[in-house]
């Protein structure tokens, strides 16, 4: 998911540079959106094993 993120970023930046920025608007809110799904993600998985991870021995 991170890394269509990144792919659409990269296609609004390409988009934006040869002017059509209708693309490279649409392109950039989807980046934005996938990011976001990408960090909420990833900090719900960070907190449930925060929780309910299995202890090591030590």
């Amino acid at each position: 998911m991170l890394r269509a993120a990144i792919i659409f970023f990269i296609i609004a930046i390409v988009a934006f540079i040869f002017g059509a920025s209708g693309i490279a608007g649409m392109s950039m809110e989807i980046g934005r959106l996938l990011l976001m799904v990408f960090l909420a993600l990833a900090v719900i998985s960070f907190l449930i094993n925060l929780i309910g991870g299995k202890r090591g021995h030590r």
